[in-house]
């Protein structure tokens, strides 16, 4: 049986997914623009993702006064509860921008700072990620009525399809890209989503076998690593340690291993 907090966090995390996903698929105007930048002039927020952000910690904050936020966009509240919420009100900002359909809106809540519950919502498919510890990962939408993700059998990794993603920085981006380059004829392919979120629900979804990027934060995995683990895979960062800015890492059980020790060797943790 879930646990009554844990079911009441799910719930809550659902609807403002849910009311934000909603936000950004149909307010989105047509003259979108960028509303300030981050780490690079590439690296952008538009109106949309504060707008979504604000939606998402208004309605928990109406429900839970006393939780506690980490968001992308500026939310950052210590809270007295022992339940905090991480937030990406727009994961994929950049496609957003483009009119591109991978984004999503990833919202995680941590008790006493292991995270607890996740949940993805990916609009432009009609799907939604979600999972709570312990009770498995679960998603609505493309498919009929909800359905429990378990990810892929594990292949050998020269037969791995893998994703990842690119920072925004031009020295940090560069040294990724080298990394792809020597990854490349090790796996079946690589692919570039854009947005880490739905990256980790696809793992748990069995549609890749493994993910990985360097400069992550909390907000960006926080839901999908989850979801992921609950589906079966294993996540990290550097081996020994959990996933991290420095690198994050997601794969079947029998990818997992050998992909993280190229991404050693291969230096993916550091510029």
């Amino acid at each position: 049986m879930t646990d009554p907090l844990h079911a009441e966090l799910l719930r809550l995390a659902q609807e403002a997914a849910r009311r934000a996903g909603t936000l950004l698929r149909d307010g989105r105007p047509a003259d979108l623009e960028v509303a300030r930048t981050k780490s690079s002039p590439i690296d952008v927020v538009t109106e949309m993702d504060i707008a979504a952000e604000k939606l998402i910690t208004d309605l928990i904050s109406e429900h839970r006064p006393d939780d506690g936020f980490l968001g992308e966009e500026g939310a950052a509240t210590e809270g007295t509860s022992g339940v905090r919420w991480v937030i990406d009100p727009l994961d994929g900002t950049v496609n957003y921008l483009y009119g591109l359909p991978t984004w999503s809106v990833s919202i995680a809540a941590e008790q006493d700072g292991e995270t607890v519950v996740g949940v993805v919502a990916a609009p432009m498919r009609g799907e939604t990620y979600h999972a709570v510890r312990g009770e498995g990962a679960w998603a609505t939408g493309a498919w009929e009525g909800e359905r429990r993700l378990t990810c892929r059998p594990s292949p050998p990794l020269d037969q791995a399809l893998v994703s990842t993603g690119f920072n925004y920085v031009t020295k940090v981006r560069t040294h990724q890209a080298e990394v792809a380059q020597r990854l490349i004829p090790l796996l079946r392919d690589i692919r570039r989503g854009g947005s880490a979120a739905v990256d980790l629900c696809d793992l748990a979804a069995g549609r890749l076998d493994g993910y990985y990027e360097r400069g992550l934060n909390a907000w960006d995995y926080g839901a999908g690593a989850l979801i992921a683990r609950e589906s079966g895979a294993l996540t990290g960062g550097r081996p020994g340690e959990p996933p991290n800015p420095a690198l994050t890492v997601a794969a079947t059980p029998g990818v997992f291993g050998p992909l993280q020790r190229l991404l050693e060797d291969f230096g993916a943790w550091h510029d």
